[in-house]
């Protein structure tokens, strides 16, 4: 089990990887070795996440969610398997603690009567300002 917070687990079962060649630099090992992983995370069936967290993490997915519930990541900046396996793993982590934290409910308030005079004040002085650059009328 890979333990993202208090309450909040990644059950080792959930995740498949595959290796793929990298695109990119690397000469000819580049065209030789599959060292790119492509991380599949199930985050619709995942055991250990809790419900909220669940919802929240497949909206921060976007794009990397598939319609079968799964988050793709690929990972191939390293020249290594190992190296890249832990960069994906590291950025799913980051990505299932970004979505424990619960958004902080927005509570509507009103103007002030002081910030209400400001803004109108302002807008008499702006226009003021612009009247002024105006051409001036036939009188």
């Amino acid at each position: 089990m890979i333990r993202v917070d208090h309450r909040t687990t990644i059950d080792p079962g959930d995740l498949s990887e595959t290796f793929i060649r990298a695109s990119g630099p690397g000469g000819q090992n580049v065209n030789k070795v599959a060292t790119a992983v492509e991380l599949r995370f199930n985050a619709r069936d995942a055991t250990g996440l809790p419900e909220d967290v669940r919802e929240r993490l497949m909206k921060l997915a976007g794009s990397r969610l598939t319609q079968n519930g799964e988050i793709v990541l690929l990972a191939q900046r390293f020249r290594t398997q190992e190296r890249n396996r832990a960069d994906a793993l590291e950025r799913l982590v980051a990505l299932v603690r970004s979505a424990c934290h619960r958004p902080v409910k927005r509570i509507a308030t009103r103007p002030t009567l002081g910030s209400k005079k400001r803004r109108l004040e302002s807008k008499k002085v702006r226009g003021l300002t612009k009247a002024m650059r105006a051409r001036p009328g036939h009188d």
